[in-house]
Parts: C-alpha cells; structure tokens; sequence
C-alpha cells in the first residue's frame, strides 16, 4: 500500500474514533449503552476510508455517482463488490451488537448467552485464572472430597462460566485433582453439571513457592495494597513467574480453536501472560481483569522490574480494573516507566506500535444469587445458626467473611468490637460477633503471625467481657462452604467489612445479595471498591476505632423501616450492577474490538490486492498483513 494512502485511512480510522469519543461522552443516541456510540464511530471510520481508498481513481464526484448508481442497481463498481460486502457484513455485527444493548434491561445468565451466540456466534469462553473453581481432595479413607475455594475471583466468575460455557484453565492445586482428569488433563465441572470444561495446569512445589507465594503473594499482593506490609522481591521467584506464566500462556494457545480466540485472562498472577500470548496468537483479543488495587507510581518504583510487568499486560486489547482510580494509576506508571503514547481522552496506552484499552469493570455478584436461593427461609437459618452457637433466640449477632489475611482490616475490626462493648455497655450480653476466618497462604511468615495474633486477640477480649456462658466473639478458624456461609449472613443483624484496602470486596455484595427479607445493616470500610456503590451502607474508616465502634451501635439500634430502605436500595444496585452485566459489558467490548480488527483487515486486504502487480506476478506477492484486533482499539 502506497504510504500517503495507509496514512490516509489511519487519519480516517481516527476520525471515526473521535466521533465514537464525542458519542460516549455525550451518551448519545443511547445514555444506557454507550457502546452503540463506538459502532456509529466505526462505522463512520469506515465510509471515511473507503472515501480514501478509491477516492484517487477518479474525480470524487464520478466515484460517487458510479457507486452510488452501482448500490442502488446491485451493481457496485467492480473492484469493490467483495469488499464491500465483507465490510457490510462487518458493520451489520457492530451495529446489531449495539442495539441488542441499546434497550435497558437485567443481565441475566440467558441474556449472557444470547451476547455470546450474537455476538461471538456461540464461541466458548477461554478463562485463565490461578485458582480452579473445584478442587478433588483425598480423604484419609481414600475418597474424593469436591470443595469450593475461598475465593471472591471464584465466586465471581464460576456462575458466568455455568453461563457461557468454554474452558477454564486453572492450578491443579488438590490432593486429588489428578485422579479425575483426562489424558487432555480436561474434567467437566460443575459435578454432576458438566456446563464447562476445567483445564489443570501443574505446578512443582518449588515453582508453586516461587510463582504463588514468592513473587505474587510476598511481593505483587503487598505492593498493590497499601497496608504498610513490606513487599519482598527475590530474582529467582521473578524468574520463575515468568516460566509458570509462560506455561500457562501456552494452555490458553492449546484450548484455543481459532487465530483469534478471546482469551480472558485473571489477576495479578499473570502479569506477563498477555504478551507471551499475543506473541504466539497475534490476533487474539486479550482482556485481563486485574482484581486487586493497581499501586501509584511512587509505590510501583518499589518494584524492581515495574517495566516489564507493564510490558507484560501491554500484550492485552482490553485492561480492566474495579475503579477509574486505578485505571489512572497505571495510565500514570506507562508514562513514567515506558516509552508509550497515553492517551488519556481514550483511556489508552500505545505502545510497540499495539493499543491497550485501560477501563473501569467494576465486578460483582450473580443474581439471583444460587446458593441465596437454595438456603432455607431466613427464620431458619437465624434459629439454626443460634443453636449451633448456642446462643438464646433475642441475641444481636454479626458475622464477618473472610480469608486470614492482613488487607481485611481483621485487628482493627476486634479493636472496634472492644471499643464498642466500652462505650455502649447496653450490647454486653447481647451481641456475639462470629468471624468466619479461612486460613489462607500459611507459607508465608506475615500470614502465620496474623493467624497467632487474631487468635491471641479474641481469647484476650472473651476473657475480658465473658460472662457466664456468653462470649462476644466467635473464632471459626477454617474452611467454610458456601451453603453454611449464606445461612450465617442470612442470620445476621450486621456483616462487617472492615478492608484496610480491597480492590472491591465480594462479601459486601454477597451479604445483599442474600437478604432477600431485607432486613440486616452492612457496616462497610471506605477503602473497599463496594463503598462507591453501595452508599446506603454505614461507611467506615477501619483506622477510626471510635467511630468505627459508634456505627456498629448505630447498626444494631437502626430501625426495621430503615433497614429494609436501606437493604432495598442496595439489592437493586447489585441486581442491576450484577456479575453477568459485568462479563457481559468486557465480551461484547471484546467482540466489538475484534469485529473493527478485522474491518481494519478486510480494508488492507483489499488495498494490499488493488497496489500488488497483477497477472503474473501476483503469485510473488507477499503475505496478507495480519493487524491484531488491540490495533485498533482506540476506536
């Protein structure tokens, strides 16, 4: 292609992106779904190029008139029928994906799987996340155990999974993962379901400590959060992230059926996974989902290699995170650390000549929620969950879920409940808090302490308050099912989550999402994703004991008819804001980006064959240039 005209059709394609810019930011013609906005400026980029390419044939005026007369005929001018109607056929996908969204409705598991027959024509999903949805474990007696994992990811993107279908491609981390896979290393889950395919990766113990606990958990998951625990980086858990990522880059290649799957990739685990994808399937559509808090730049320069961890996720078409915040944030560190365009208006990094999106996904729960459903009426689960604890029928109780883990504020929420029974001496006797603690990545020294420290702190304030056989706080330390989790928010007067930073915190959503009687008060930190969403919770400030104390009263006093206004305003937010619209909003994101990629395509195509020497020395051409779909996403 002649140089002028490739720069010419650039300058078009660009055009159409402001346009599709102006539409999203106005939200016009549709406020609901400003996608539709970025199929018009597709569109539109579209007939601007085509004005270029044929444009210097003839006077515009004689082209126009011959293809107008030719459409209006059935006779297009002959070098343009083909590729007229490949475009055509590419414009049709664009704007029936944007009209589908254009009307506001609930995302439902049936709304998700009509996105995915529309607009990905029934192609499965390809998830790539470190934790497997179902772990096989053996017991001592020789059977196999199914057990979910405490995971806010899992719990998250399982139910679009039982939606979508496809291949999950997980760590076999479970005494007895191998025992029920394939020779393809495949086993169908869920059991007895069998709605997706669950792939298992296997790591050596050394490359678990080096990968997992090593780089990801004692360096990433500290410099991400900002709850003054030292981040550790050593060179030989960085070189060995690299492999394991490289192996699982390599999974995602294999389950893949096409040249340009769309490849879903999950956390901060495989930061350099998109890149060593995109070099083995140039035309893949990536999107990686970071679920935990991206780092300012002064914070990200405590890392040793930040350049290649953005090189790494630069291999994406689409970068998502829960908040604009965090969007900014790694805006920010691609202009500090690399040699990148920003395109801020866009909320987008060029780089290496490809194009990442960097958006706001704010992710949530499903809904209806299954495992709401499926629990008994919340009468049952309060007089169930009483009797377990031995506690009389008139207790206030709240509940707390969560994994044993220095983010989630556990010292600080203990504090408060102590500060409470000191300044409201009406709750001594009355209230028991019940923490729901899953032990978690015991590996690591600061996770060992916590367990020992959280430990010596509830035996101290029982000691302190008991009376009789009445004990405030309720300790269970292990792993908890969901059937048992739900019963125990569905019996709560209060769930407390208490975050010293959380990239959005799914027991929030999950504590709403199961109080379909719509009583119960959510006492909720500020430093959670969840805070800039479910604003009829009591907001907290977990470093603030006093106040922190004086909301959880305010919370166990707070009246039936506030309660349930409250509760009822959040229900609808995570019922609208659900997990489907979510998976929905990235696929149909994805689909649109890779539809424009192969616009970009057929028009290169088509100018490649116009330019090339014809008869004879066309079989001497070169190769079609392939374009990966992340070219083209800043329209």
């Amino acid at each position: 292609m002649r140089p002028i005209r490739r720069a010419a059709i650039s300058v078009a394609l660009l055009a159409g992106a402001a346009i599709a810019t102006i539409a999203i930011w106005a939200r016009i013609p549709y406020p609901d779904d400003p996608g539709v906005g970025v199929a018009i400026g597709g569109a539109v980029a579209i007939v601007c190029a085509l004005l270029v390419l044929w444009g210097g044939r003839a006077s515009r005026q004689e082209w126009l008139a011959e293809l107008r007369a030719g459409l209006k005929e059935g006779n297009a001018p002959p070098d343009t029928t083909e590729v007229l109607a490949e475009i055509r056929r590419h414009i049709e996908t664009l704007t029936d994906g944007a009209q589908t969204g254009a009307a506001p409705q609930l995302w439902t598991p049936r709304r998700l799987r009509s996105t995915l027959r529309e607009r990905l024509q029934g192609e499965g999903v390809l998830v790539v996340a470190n934790r497997e949805p179902y772990l096989h474990e053996r017991t001592p007696d020789g059977q196999l155990l199914v057990r979910h994992p405490a995971s806010g990811l899992v719990s998250a993107l399982e139910p679009v999974m039982r939606a979508c279908s496809g291949v999950w491609i997980g760590h076999g981390s479970g005494s007895g993962d191998r025992l029920v896979v394939d020779e393809h290393d495949h086993v169908a889950v869920p059991p007895g379901e069998d709605s997706y395919l669950l792939r298992r990766v296997w790591l050596s113990e050394e490359e678990e400590r080096g990968y997992y606990y090593g780089l990801a958990n004692e360096g990433l998951w500290p410099l991400c959060h900002n709850v003054h625990t030292r981040p550790v980086f050593r060179r030989e858990d960085w070189d060995t992230y690299r492999v394991v990522n490289d192996r699982f880059a390599n999974a995602a290649c294999e389950e893949a059926d096409r040249e340009d799957p769309i490849i879903f990739l999950q956390d901060y685990h495989f930061a350099m996974a998109p890149r060593q994808i995109r070099e083995r399937l140039p035309r893949a559509t990536i999107l990686t989902f970071w679920h935990i808090p991206w780092p300012n730049v002064e914070r990200l320069g405590i890392c040793p290699w930040p350049a290649e961890l953005l090189e790494g996720l630069l291999g994406s078409s689409i970068l998502g995170f829960h908040t604009q915040a965090h969007c900014n944030n790694f805006l920010d560190a691609a202009d500090r650390f690399l040699e990148a365009r920003i395109d801020r208006a866009n909320n987008a990094v060029v780089h290496k000549g490809l194009t990442t999106l960097v958006r706001p996904y704010p992710i949530s729960v499903e809904w209806p929620n299954h495992w709401a459903l499926q629990a008994p009426p919340v009468e049952d689960c309060r007089r169930k969950v009483l009797a377990e604890l031995k506690l009389p029928p008139d207790t206030l109780l709240g509940v707390g879920v969560d994994r044993l883990d220095y983010t989630k504020g556990l010292e600080e929420r203990l504090a408060s409940i102590e500060k409470l029974f000191e300044r409201a001496p009406e709750f001594r006797g009355r209230f028991t808090f019940v923490e729901l603690a899953a032990p978690s990545r015991q590996l690591i020294g600061a996770y060992r302490e916590l367990d020992e420290l959280v430990t010596s702190r509830v035996a101290q304030i029982n000691e302190r308050w008991s009376q009789g056989r009445w004990r405030p706080i309720v300790l269970l330390k292990e792993h908890h099912e969901p059937p048992r989790i739900f019963r125990y928010y569905r019996a709560a007067d209060v769930c407390c989550v208490t975050s010293l930073h959380d990239g959005m915190n799914l027991v929030a959503k999950e504590f709403v999402a199961a109080r379909d009687d719509e009583r119960g008060v959510l006492l909720l930190s500020q430093f959670t994703g969840a805070a800039n969403e479910l604003t009829q919770a009591l907001i907290v400030n977990p470093y603030d004991v006093e106040r922190t104390a004086d909301a959880l009263a305010a919370a166990l006093s707070m009246s039936p008819a506030e309660q349930e206004a409250r509760m009822r305003a959040m229900r609808q937010q995570v019922a609208e804001f659900n997990v489907y619209r979510w998976a929905g909003r990235m696929i149909e994101d994805a689909a649109r980006l890779r539809e424009q990629g192969r616009v970009a395509e057929a028009l290169e195509a088509h100018v490649d064959e116009r330019d090339a020497p014809q008869a004879s020395q066309a079989s001497q051409a070169s190769p079609i240039p392939q374009i990966p779909p992340a070219r083209t996403a800043a329209v």
